[in-house]
């Protein structure tokens, strides 16, 4: 069986202004010194690459390989231009900040500026020697995701096809540069269970670069079977974001959040170890699927801080990693191979 690598942090909950998040080797070094050995690299954000020179250049991903104090890149996240490719109305102001100022107000120009930026992280990644982009698939049907008012005959199918419609040149771009996009199963995304995984497949044709993002803490929030989940999709789980949660569901709200701020919400993002995903689980299934890529640290918590968070995160991922066998524990009362005997034992001579 493969092993999983790590432990690898995210950097786009951790950028910021000041020392030591503000540039790439600073932030890297802070990495270094809680004992992470990758990095997860936001691809919007300039203080920690230039996606633009990435895309084109190997000799600058040469250099940004060399400012990362020893550090491996683990994907480019795209997750916010990934989300541009396909924005409903009713959400097109939130999401404008996501985009390039010269394309706010203008829904085409935004999915058309997102679609190219799929393709610039892409390519980076291939400078890079990445094999993996993280993701979200945007949406384009979420405000329908309760059955009321009913549902046109028809609306999900087609909501699911222009979604297809939308990626499959970006799929088939990543395809001739040898890269998997995984997107993160969400809530906010159309992608966001099997079952919504299952569709988008199927309206791409299967198409073998559409994989996963897997992140437990999402499967929390939606009382889905997490480890379950493994068993059934590992072989499309291309990348892993190790975040825990909690649901703790009361009289006054339940999946739904009754519109609470993330503190009194039922469903929690928690720091690792404070929340309800059996890691251990997750780790001994995902192994077992054959996952070979890195565990990378996502922190968002609304009651612990961040430095605390990412300080706790490299042992607690470092002690799920898994050596895995190099023999048989049952090797010791075991023997060669011996048809004859196995027949006998069989009763078949």
């Amino acid at each position: 069986m493969p092993q999983i690598k790590g432990p690898a942090i995210f950097l786009a909950q951790f950028m910021g202004d000041e020392a030591p998040y503000n540039t790439l080797p600073a932030i890297t070094a802070w990495a270094k010194s809680l004992g992470y050995v990758g990095v997860q690299l936001p691809s919007w954000d300039g203080r920690a690459m230039d996606l633009q020179k990435a895309a084109e250049s190997t000799t600058y991903c040469d250099a940004l390989k060399g400012q990362a104090n020893g550090l491996a890149f683990t994907e480019l996240s795209s997750h916010l231009q990934g989300q541009l490719v396909a924005v409903h109305p009713a959400y097109d102001e939130l999401f404008d900040a996501f985009a390039a100022p010269e394309v706010r107000g203008n829904p085409k120009a935004r999915t058309e500026w997102a679609v190219e930026q799929m393709k610039l992280v892409i390519r980076a990644s291939r400078n890079l020697g990445l094999d993996v982009v993280p993701t979200f698939s945007g949406a384009l049907l979420w405000p329908t995701v309760y059955p009321w008012p009913q549902r046109p005959a028809g609306l999900v199918e087609e909501g699911f096809k222009e979604l297809a419609r939308r990626w499959k040149p970006i799929l088939d771009f990543a395809d001739e540069y040898g890269v998997d996009l995984a997107f993160e199963i969400h809530p906010g995304e159309d992608l966001h269970d099997g079952a919504t995984f299952e569709r988008f497949r199927e309206a791409t044709g299967n198409h073998p670069r559409a994989n996963i993002l897997y992140d437990p803490s999402h499967f929390i929030l939606q009382c889905l079977d997490y480890v379950g989940y493994i068993d059934t999709y590992g072989e499309f789980i291309k990348a892993f974001h190790v975040k825990d949660a909690e649901f703790r569901p009361s009289v006054r709200a339940g999946v739904y959040g009754g519109y609470l701020d993330w503190k009194e919400r039922p469903g929690r993002f928690r720091s690792l170890g404070d929340g309800q995903v059996d890691f251990k689980q997750v780790f001994t299934r995902l192994t077992a699927a054959g996952y070979d890529s890195w565990a990378v640290l996502e922190w968002e918590c609304c009651y612990k801080d961040a430095a605390q968070g990412a300080a706790e995160g490299a042992p607690f991922i470092a002690s799920m990693l898994i050596e895995t066998p190099k023999k048989a524990f049952d090797d010791f009362a075991g023997a060669g191979t011996d048809t004859a005997r196995n027949r006998r034992v069989l009763g078949l001579d």
